[in-house]
């Protein structure tokens, strides 16, 4: 029989981020400003799973993610999955799923996009592939979305 123990400590009540791709973990949380909160913000880099390889985790104490923001992470995780803990238990468990758009997230990488200018929330369709690309609302331009690296 082989010991198992908790590599990152349990969480009473809030989220967590499971099967993050190894070195994505530091983009979701810069990405999702989630370094800029008070609530504790747990996180476990290369992390061994039980096949050798390696994951990111991120756990959000007291931050309970819903399900579109969560979808929001398949843009950099797409094989992440959400735990949402309740006096530590897990009380919903899903993968992310890639949305078929992106409104008021991400700022356009195209300067010269109107989104820029205007009072208006940013809005991408997420077209699906080999390679993953974001088509503005606006500029009508698309972007992969490596691109993307300001929040709007």
């Amino acid at each position: 029989m082989s010991a198992r123990k908790l590599q990152v400590e349990a969480i009473e009540q809030g989220t967590v981020i499971d099967h993050i791709p190894a070195g994505m973990g530091f983009r979701i949380l810069q990405f999702f400003q989630l370094t800029n909160t008070q609530h504790r913000v747990t996180v476990g880099l290369n992390l061994k799973t039980h096949d050798g390889s390696s994951k990111d985790l991120i756990k959000l104490e007291g931050i309970e993610l819903t399900r579109e923001q969560s979808n929001q992470l398949a843009l950099f995780a797409e094989t992440a999955t959400i735990n949402v803990i309740r006096d530590y238990q897990v009380v919903d468990k899903f993968r992310v799923e890639l949305p078929d758009a992106i409104e008021g997230v991400l700022a356009c990488p195209n300067h010269n996009c109107i989104s820029h200018e205007a009072t208006v929330s940013t809005h991408f369709k997420v077209k699906p592939g080999d390679v993953l690309r974001l088509k503005c609302h606006y500029c009508e331009k698309e972007f992969r979305s490596q691109w993307f690296s300001e929040i709007n």
